[in-house]
């Protein structure tokens, strides 16, 4: 299959199932306000194109600052573990405690502490806590993955652990942060979204608050339109992510 193809695919499937949705909308005569046509939703998309780029970008910077402070202390973290195996011992249970408590679960005690006034700071710290994991389980199998010959090698060279990690297991962890970036950046995207329910603050107005306002107007055709834009976002963000792990994979594998 061709390059041509395979960029046409998705986009005719895509086209035929929005042709499909819009014929059975008028066919059937759906209201409104219960599944909009896409037609009437990409009038909606143009007609609040303004505020749902300027919400789309308060989502966005809300999720990336959340994943730089999740790379930052995940990273941190793991480097510290891979010193010790009584650390590791130690701290991996809690780590994966954190990760399987559902985020909506501790999101109004963190909109306390952060307060009601800075929705925006309990919105980062709660997306910065979806993405910790996959990049510190990432760091922590990365370092664990170098090859056992070098291993042996840095043994008989009487390598200090510090050297062991810095020489040989962190240049083998490159491909697991790397994918663990990428699988982090879409959690953060989702758990600024999440945050930004839970908190329901005026003063955080991303593409969330723009669902709930549509929601409670009984705009839907609004509420796609948000969701469609959310959607190209996560994509858009995906991609780059790719091409970044991409570019960082060529640059290590010629290390």
């Amino acid at each position: 299959m061709n390059q041509a193809a395979r960029t046409l695919a998705p986009l005719v499937l895509i086209a035929a199932l929005l042709a499909v949705w819009e014929v059975a909308c008028r066919s059937l005569q759906v209201p409104l306000y219960f599944l909009p046509p896409p037609s009437a939703i990409g009038r909606a998309l143009v007609a609040d194109w303004p505020v749902l780029l300027v919400s789309a970008w308060n989502t966005l910077a809300m999720a990336l600052i959340a994943l730089v402070v999740a790379s930052l202390l995940s990273q941190a973290l793991a480097l510290i573990v891979g010193l010790s195996p009584i650390i590791e011992s130690a701290v991996r249970p809690l780590a994966v405690v954190l990760q399987v408590t559902p985020v909506v679960a501790i999101a109004p005690l963190v909109v306390i502490w952060a307060g009601l006034d800075h929705a925006d700071r309990a919105i980062v710290a709660l997306a910065a806590v979806v993405a910790f994991f996959p990049i510190f389980s990432g760091a922590i199998t990365g370092l664990k993955a170098a090859d056992p010959d070098l291993e042996r090698l840095f043994d008989l060279y009487g390598a200090t652990r510090w050297q062991r990690l810095t020489r040989l297991r962190l240049p083998s962890a490159v491909p697991y942060l790397l994918e663990g970036h990428k699988v982090a950046a879409g959690l953060a995207l989702i758990g600024a979204v999440v945050a930004e329910f839970v908190a329901g603050s005026g003063d955080a107005q991303g593409l969330a608050w723009r669902i709930l306002e549509a929601s409670h107007r009984m705009q839907t055709a609004n509420m796609f339109a948000a969701i469609v834009v959310l959607g190209l976002m996560g994509a858009v963000l995906n991609a780059a992510l790719q091409r970044l792990e991409r570019a960082g994979l060529k640059w290590w594998r010629g290390r």
